[in-house]
């Protein structure tokens, strides 16, 4: 139907006769001329109605916005004056001498390529919003990421494998996506967190280096970096260790970035432990861009008698740390409020400071409500810790070390992004040596990655001091942004059963749910690890957006619904029938 694509047309064309099809993007009239932006996937370009076509020129009078179009003219240069440098296709239009209408259109609800910001009305009409050139660009550069990623593994004898959507209900750390069996009454499918044990059987199997580009579900709470159906990069490797998966996977998206967005990274990623990352930042996932850091300074206001900083200091876990803002001091207190306000809302009681204003006058240089508190050498030593010099601006943080990392990490990109401190470029680091359990909120141990993580420790060690135990995993993180996870992996079953058991898994629950698993792993498991890669998250970064929604087709709400096709639905009183449930979701004749 044509010979070129809208966005091709070029100098090279004039004097060129083409056939063009698209939607019609904007239609201007000057000078009884018709002017039109004739837009496909490749881009725009002019076309011309001249009205000493009266036919052609009587039927480009009805055409309005998003009309689809099949054209045929001869390409020229634009009139001096009237060329477009913003457009790949500026310098030239298309007269036109023939005019197809294959479709026309409702007024769209919104202008292609318009700030519409009503995320619901996007979404609602998705295909509308595809249209413009932030999604599509988004995709196609996704698309991109893809096909490099899959050449790069391809050529280092990774073999692509498809595990099961339909499988086994599993402990992942987030809540299944069940589907109720027909043919097993009572019974469910999950669908995948991710394909960890389908991968780990792999390697037991023999396939020695395993990669997938593949859905995973996960019903949990939404943000902006997630979605409940999301991509994994999903890769694992035999008889290899944490150094060389780190390498392997520092070469591959060092060439992505290099190939896709023509950046260059770091010859040598930052390595940070996760203790220090915790200490210096308040959090795992920390944006080296950002120069704001913690300071602790529980052991100077241990014996205090302010309070609000001796009790928590001496409390164990307890934490009492500054955050140096550089020319903080010119933060208004209105600002320095909604600080308040920011860290009060993420658990904190409160939020104190102190403005440097100027150090030589001693207490009388400094502005802050709990100077009076405070000796003057508490505060002089903390001036000194913190490197303080006139113009800037403390920040406090004191309490569990739980929230005070919630708050401080939260308070500290939020300074740094309104003082505009982030430098503009990629800071990518590991993230190494994390715990292998953490606490959950009933005071029980849980895995921090999964349970199938290798302890650095023997299990003898292990077992004895399970909160002292570390983990070979690994995180990779871009720009505050986990965008890949991963770990060396337990090989041997009696392992494995023992982890379980501090996990509080009694021996008829592994046989229930992991028996499968366990039993494969006495059938010459080799040394394996692996990584997993978000890929609408690292795609996310590598766009500029702020959100995964953008670089992902139809992405679901906040509150995992879609505008465009109302799911999840009601299902007729049949279809549950013939899964053996009720209406109301209970299980029918057991």
């Amino acid at each position: 139907m044509r010979s070129n694509y809208c966005g091709d047309i070029s100098e090279r064309d004039v004097g060129n006769s083409v056939w063009l099809c698209g939607w019609v993007h904007t239609r201007r009239d000057h000078g009884g001329v018709i002017f039109i932006d004739l837009r496909d996937v490749k881009g725009k370009v002019q076309i011309v109605f001249d009205p000493g076509m009266p036919e052609i020129f009587a039927v480009a009078e009805r055409l309005r916005s998003e009309f689809v179009l099949r054209v045929k003219g001869t390409v020229r240069d634009r009139p001096k004056g009237t060329v477009n440098e913003d457009l790949a296709s500026g310098r030239v239009e298309v007269l036109i001498e023939e005019l197809n209408i294959l479709n026309e259109s409702n007024t769209p609800p919104f202008p292609i390529d318009s700030d519409e910001s009503n995320p619901e009305t996007r979404l609602k009409f998705r295909y509308i919003d595809l249209r413009g050139t932030r999604v599509k660009d988004n995709l196609i550069l996704r698309a991109k990421v893809c096909r490099f990623i899959r050449e790069f593994l391809e050529t280092r004898n990774f073999i692509e494998v498809e595990t099961p959507i339909l499988t086994k209900a599993t402990p992942e750390g987030a809540r299944d996506y069940l589907v109720p069996s027909r043919t097993q009454p009572g019974h469910f499918f999950a669908l995948p967190q991710s394909p960890q044990l389908f991968k780990q059987l792999l390697m037991i199997a023999g396939f020695d280096r395993y990669f997938q580009i593949v859905k995973c579900f996960r019903d949990e709470d939404l943000r902006a970096d997630r979605q409940p159906e999301f991509t994994q990069l999903d890769i694992e490797m035999s008889f290899i260790d944490e150094q060389e998966i780190v390498s392997l996977m520092e070469d591959m998206v060092r060439s992505l970035f290099a190939e896709a967005m023509r950046v260059e990274l770091p010859s040598n990623f930052d390595k940070i432990t996760y203790r220090d990352a915790l200490l210096k930042y308040g959090t795992d996932r920390p944006d080296l861009r950002n120069p704001l850091e913690l300071v602790e300074i529980k052991e100077i206001v241990r014996h205090t008698s302010f309070n609000v900083f001796s009790s928590p200091a001496s409390q164990l876990g307890g934490r009492v740390v500054a955050m140096k803002v550089p020319g903080g001091g010119r933060l208004t207190r209105k600002q320095i409020d909604g600080y308040t306000d920011l860290v009060v809302k993420n658990g904190a009681k409160g939020l104190a400071y102190i403005k440097v204003q100027d150090k030589k006058l001693g207490v009388d240089g400094l502005q802050s409500p709990i100077l009076k508190f405070l000796d003057l050498d508490v505060v002089n030593h903390i001036l000194e810790k913190t490197s303080s010099n006139d113009g800037d601006l403390l920040f406090f943080g004191a309490g569990s070390g739980r929230t005070v990392n919630l708050t401080m990490a939260t308070l500290r990109d939020t300074v740094a992004k309104d003082l505009d401190l982030i430098t503009q470029e990629w800071r990518p680091c590991w993230v190494v040596d994390f715990p292998l359990f953490e606490k959950d909120e009933k005071d029980n141990l849980s895995s921090l990655h999964h349970p199938f993580t290798a302890p650095c420790q023997e299990i003898d060690e292990v077992e004895k001091a399970p909160e002292e135990a570390t983990s070979r995993a690994y995180d990779l993180v871009l720009n505050g942004y986990e965008v890949g996870g991963g770990s060396i992996r337990i090989n041997k079953s009696v392992i494995q059963k023992r982890i379980f058991k501090l996990l509080g898994l009694d021996e008829a629950e592994v046989e229930e749910k992991f028996a499968f698993f366990t039993d494969a792993l006495d059938y010459g498991c080799p040394p394996h690890g692996g990584i997993a890669f978000g890929v609408d998250r690292l795609v996310m970064l590598m766009a500029g957006e702020d959100s995964i929604r953008e670089v992902i087709a139809f992405p679901k709400t906040q509150t995992a619904t879609c505008p465009l096709t109302k799911a999840p639905g009601v299902v007729s009183k049949k279809s549950l029938s013939e899964l053996n449930l009720s209406p109301t979701g209970k299980i029918k004749n057991l």
